[in-house]
Formats: C-alpha cells, sequence, structure tokens
C-alpha cells in the first residue's frame, strides 16, 4: 500500500490540485482536482489503488491547501500584497461608484495567492455606458465575452480586464441581478459581494497600521517588481520542495494512468465547474 502524506489520500490531492493551482497557473478547482487525481494514482508502481468518490476533496479542501501553500511560500510580504489589493480595490470601487460595484473572490475573503487579481461584479443595462466611463477615467483595458451554461440556459456575460497595480477583472451584469445571490462553488454558500463601505471597514480592522498610513500619504506598501516575490529576500519566496512531502508516495515509478479516476468517476464534482467568477453553480 502506498504511504499517504498528511490527511489520507483526500489530502494527497487537495495538496498536489493546491500545487497545480499555485505553480502551474490552473484557474479551477475541478481542473486541477482532476488532474492532481490522475497524476497521484499514477505513481502507484503498477498496482492499482483503490479509491472512492468521497477520497476526492472538495473544493474547500483544495482552497484551505492552496492558503496554506501561499502562506508557506509568500511569508509576510502575502500580507502586504493583501493590503495592497484591498487598497487598489477600494479606489477602483469607488471611480465605479455609478455601477455599483461589489468585491467578491479571494481579495475579500482574503485567499490571495501570487498572480491573484481583483475581481469586481458591476451592474448596468448600459455597457457602452461603462466602457464610455472607463475611457473617461483614461483606464487600459481589454473587454471578453464569456459564454456559460446557466440553469439549462445559455448565457453570455461581457469581462473587462483592467490593467493596475494588479489585475482588476469587471463581471458586468444587469441591475435587477443585484438582487440575486448567486453561489460559490467552493462551499455551496451564497457568495459575498462586499460594498464599498464594507470593505473600508474590513481595511480599518484588518490592517489599521498600513490603513492609517495608506490615508495619510496615499502610498501602497512596496511590493517587488511585477509583484513577484524579491530572490534573496527574507520575506520572499521560500523553497517549495518541503511541500512536495505532502504527497509523498512509497512508489515513485510511472504507473498505468488507467487506474487514475475517469472524467465520468470525477463528473459528480463537475456541477461545481463554472468559468464565471462568482456566478457559481450550486
Amino acid at each position: 500500500m502506498a504511504r499517504m502524506g498528511p490527511g489520507g489520500l483526500r489530502g494527497v490531492i487537495a495538496a498536489e490540485a493546491a500545487r497545480l493551482m499555485y505553480e502551474e497557473g490552473m484557474k479551477q478547482y475541478f481542473t486541477a482536482k482532476r488532474l492532481a487525481s490522475k497524476r497521484i494514482f499514477g505513481r502507484a508502481g503498477g498496482r492499482r489503488m483503490r479509491y472512492r468518490p468521497q477520497d476526492l476533496p472538495s473544493n474547500g479542501e483544495i482552497r484551505d491547501a492552496l492558503l496554506v501553500l501561499a502562506e508557506y511560500a509568500e511569508g509576510p510580504g502575502r500580507t502586504r500584497r493583501l493590503f495592497a489589493m484591498r487598497a487598489v480595490a477600494l479606489r477602483a470601487m469607488r471611480a465605479l461608484d455609478g455601477f455599483e460595484p461589489r468585491l467578491i473572490g479571494s481579495v475579500s475573503t482574503g485567499h490571495i495567492r501570487r498572480g491573484s487579481d481583483v475581481d469586481l461584479h458591476v451592474f448596468t443595462d448600459d455597457e457602452d455606458a461603462l466602457i464610455d466611463h472607463l475611457r473617461a477615467l483614461d483606464w487600459r483595458w481589454e473587454t471578453e465575452r464569456v459564454t456559460i451554461l446557466k440553469g439549462g440556459e445559455i448565457r453570455e456575460f461581457l469581462h473587462v480586464h483592467v490593467r493596475d497595480v494588479f489585475e482588476l477583472e469587471l463581471t458586468v451584469y444587469e441591475r435587477r441581478e443585484l438582487r440575486f445571490r448567486p453561489r460559490s462553488s467552493t462551499d455551496g454558500k451564497p457568495i459575498v459581494r462586499v460594498k464599498p463601505a464594507a470593505l473600508e471597514a474590513l481595511l480599518a480592522a484588518e490592517h489599521a497600521a498600513a490603513w492609517a498610513k495608506y490615508q495619510v500619504d496615499g502610498v501602497l506598501p512596496e511590493l517587488p517588481d511585477g509583484d513577484e516575490d524579491d530572490e534573496g529576500d527574507d520575506e520572499g519566496m521560500r523553497d517549495l520542495a518541503t511541500w512536495d512531502g505532502l504527497l509523498a508516495l512509497d512508489d515513485e515509478d510511472d504507473a498505468d494512468p488507467d487506474d487514475a479516476p475517469t472524467e465520468e468517476e470525477l463528473m459528480g464534482d463537475a456541477r461545481e465547474y463554472d468559468p464565471l467568477p462568482g456566478f457559481e453553480a450550486v
């Protein structure tokens, strides 16, 4: 029997999925879980490993493993980045005041990692008015149309990618959708849409000293160029080699990938996949 790391099989798959999202830039829990499962079940030295669907980690378990990895790798620099991202988000929300901006996702919850962006929902019945407003702000942006299947209905949404200190991703909704609270693919609960006033209160509560300083001088804490951690900085990136210990298996030989979970076997979690941030399936 192959030796599993902390947390048993679920912990091993969650840790590998977290690594894929952190190091290889995978965006979706379902995709990372599927590939992590295939890789883990391909390390059994040719011996078939038994598993049950309930052995596979939830999105929440992967999110928690991802947070542990980010905190280990980035150290205190992660806290500075979180403050800076929240300050940038608040500045953007104030500039978008007429479009009922709401902050969602990792910047609101604190589950950021290197490469995270700022996810905002904006609400308008006139997309051209939003674009005209962005033009008046002299912002740099690109637009993208995203089509998803939601509740048996194909829907199209406008995404606006704004270049700032951190990338801002604006997802545009009709104003009537302010009344609805979509559910999170991570825990199935209604997502929290943070208003500007609530974000300001969060900055004051969780980043008191940095927020007080920022209100005086308007200067964000120093961040490495390109939002990458400084090499050689005591607070910079740590060696992630020990993270592989969480994935330890006694048998390291490549095994038959047919022993991995099939896509059909993983499809029980496919309902949790949704490429639209904050508009996740229940």
